[in-house]
């Protein structure tokens, strides 16, 4: 298979750019005329864009449409986040001032952003591979965590923040990227594993060699000491958002996180959300690196560690942008501290995630050896 069909579809997200900006110079005197002409237009260069898609070898891959579309809506994502800190001007103007409230905080800057670099950049990587007939299943995995992190925030978070009762029909329009996704994410989870087939017979000298105990794993037995305070840490921030009356958490709050208390419940529903679900995570990992044959640990690890760096961005970048009313970003005399634990806390897993990949033998299960006449 050509590399024309992956070609397509980048040229397909790049469109959107001359879209949304002479979309936004039709609506921006706010007529019905110009507004279904701009939708008019743009669903023609849609069109269009598709027929010359298919008019190629497609892959057969229904999950190659679905990345072509969230790649065009990354670009968008994109725009948008750049228009909101007056870096550009004038492609989405319009949008932001009829949008739902929520786009406008520091917690909407930042998934716009991460959807518009990050997850950008793994559609692309996902297209190239199913169109080279690659295998993309830890790539998707990645985004699967990435993807639920964010969905779960950004929807609790508008529920029960202080826009809960600014919620408009234009929110509506993520109830079918949302399912779509999560579509996505069952076929990804479904796909057969491809890091087991690597370590066929004439590694089991080196699979056997690998099975030793922790003490004699001194990488392992690193990540191990750094799970336990990892889930205290976890756990600490997820009790502070539930208002825990102990000076210790006030007072971390206070001179390290004051972004905890916004009112926006960003930051809480996020530490209720890693409480809930990075802690059991934490105590099944140590499960994981201490009994040899958890197959399970290289999907998990991928998986929670695309949702912690999703988490982390969104949570850090939050805390020190100017969108975030000044008593509750984080103080200057205390960001060096914030700064640390927090890339500590998100660069960690991303290591015992790229460890449980590149040696992977430790997990899986002996082959039992067949018997021969």
């Amino acid at each position: 298979m050509t590399a024309s069909a992956g070609t397509g579809v980048f040229v397909f997200s790049l469109i959107s750019i001359p879209i949304c900006y002479f979309s936004n110079s039709l609506i921006y005197n706010n007529s019905a005329e110009a507004f279904l002409f701009a939708g008019c237009t743009t669903v023609l260069i849609l069109a269009m864009s598709v027929n010359f898609m298919i008019k190629k070898k497609m892959p057969v891959d229904p999950l190659f449409y679905v990345y072509a579309v969230h790649a065009f809506l990354s670009v968008v994502n994109l725009i948008i986040g750049l228009e909101q800190d007056n870096i550009i001007d004038g492609f989405v103007t319009f949008y932001l001032r009829v949008a739902d409230p929520h786009i406008n905080t520091a917690h909407g800057h930042m998934i716009a952003y991460w959807d518009g670099c990050v997850h950008y950049l793994m559609y692309l990587l996902m297209i190239a591979a199913i169109t080279w007939g690659d295998s993309y299943r830890a790539i998707g995995l990645y985004w699967v965590g990435s993807f639920l992190m964010r969905g779960i925030v950004y929807i609790l978070g508008n529920a029960v923040g202080k826009y809960g009762t600014h919620t408009g029909p234009l929110f509506l329009l993520h109830i079918p990227y949302i399912c779509l996704s999560v579509w996505a994410c069952f076929r990804i989870f479904s796909q057969p594993c491809t890091w087991d087939v690597q370590f066929t017979a004439q590694n089991q000298g080196n699979h056997e060699a690998e099975r030793k105990s922790l003490l004699h794993r001194p990488l392992d037995l690193l990540f191990t000491i750094y799970l336990i305070p990892a889930f205290a840490f976890c756990v600490f921030r997820g009790l502070i958002v539930l208002d825990c009356s102990c000076k210790w958490y006030q007072d971390y709050a206070q001179h390290y996180e004051p972004y905890l208390k916004d009112p926006s419940a960003y930051p809480k529903i996020q530490m209720l959300v890693n409480m809930l679900y990075s802690g059991p995570y934490y105590i099944i990992a140590l499960y994981g690196l201490m009994v040899p044959g958890c197959e399970w640990m290289p999907d998990l690890t991928l998986v929670h560690s695309g949702a912690l760096a999703q988490a982390q961005f969104s949570h850090i970048g939050a805390s020190l942008h100017t969108r975030t009313p000044f008593s509750y970003r984080v103080p200057a005399d205390s960001q060096s501290v914030f700064l640390l634990v927090n890339v500590l806390y998100t660069v960690v897993p991303q290591a015992l995630c790229y460890r449980c990949h590149t040696q992977p033998a430790f997990f899986l299960r002996p082959v039992p050896d067949k018997k021969t006449e």
